[in-house]
């Protein structure tokens, strides 16, 4: 049987793009989230989970960078794990999130502890660490392009937290701001590495394996933190 052809760039890029209705912009607690729904202990449950992720980061791009041979590849990889673990003039966006966590009242042993980490958020990231650390450094690169659809759900934040979340410190608002650059950037790369790796329609289809499974990721995450913490929960995540 005859081995289908690829499909051009331009409809292969499309098919990748048209996952975003999977995306967690659409996910039930995230519209609560940015429609200013939730209550104090719901958005802390929220950053403390994320911040799991968050720290996971750059451990998967360090995964990346040590499956792949590719040099030039790892010098423009390489910044990415700097963008989270910060440099000397900046302090990253592990710190940035860190931030984000204080500004809505947990402090740094919160979260640092991972003591509100709920199982299914643990199990959730871990899949994915296990993945990139698995996997062709090719497709590993290719899960991040959900990056694809992250400015959106930053400004969407930026736009509408200040008003409906007004007891949040607006100096936790500085990781949103940054990543809307940061994952445009992002995006032009990963898109590359898709486009020269994806040679084939069984490459491509792969490739669209790949971002459905990170997509599923991260709804997942959301959906452990919504069985997590219901409107009615009595118990604050502060001491």
């Amino acid at each position: 049987m005859q081995a289908q052809a690829p499909w051009p760039a331009p409809e292969f890029e499309a098919r990748l793009r048209h996952l975003e209705a999977g995306y967690h912009t659409h996910h039930a607690f995230n519209r609560r989230l940015n429609g200013g729904d939730l209550q104090p202990f719901q958005l802390r449950g929220w950053v403390a989970n994320r911040y799991y992720y968050q720290r996971c980061l750059p451990l998967k791009d360090a995964a990346i960078l040590s499956n792949c041979d590719d040099r030039a590849a790892r010098r423009q990889w390489i910044q990415r794990i700097l963008d989270h673990d910060g440099r000397d003039d900046e302090a990253g966006g592990i710190e940035a999130w860190t931030e984000l966590g204080v500004a809505v009242g947990l402090s740094r042993a919160d979260l640092e502890s991972q003591r509100h980490v709920q199982p299914g958020v643990r199990f959730a990231v871990d899949a994915y660490l296990s993945f990139a650390r698995r996997v062709p450094w090719q497709e590993a690169a290719i899960s991040s392009l959900t990056e694809m659809f992250a400015p959106r759900i930053h400004a969407d934040r930026l736009a509408g937290w200040p008003a409906h979340y007004p007891w949040i410190e607006p100096r936790g608002f500085a990781y949103f701001r940054s990543r809307i650059a940061l994952a445009e950037r992002d995006v032009q790369h990963g898109l590359a590495v898709a486009h020269a790796w994806c040679s084939t329609r069984e490459r491509q289809e792969r490739a669209i394996d790949i971002l459905q499974f990170k997509l599923d990721i991260l709804w997942s995450m959301l959906d452990a933190v919504e069985r997590a913490y219901p409107d009615d929960l009595a118990e604050d995540l502060r001491p």
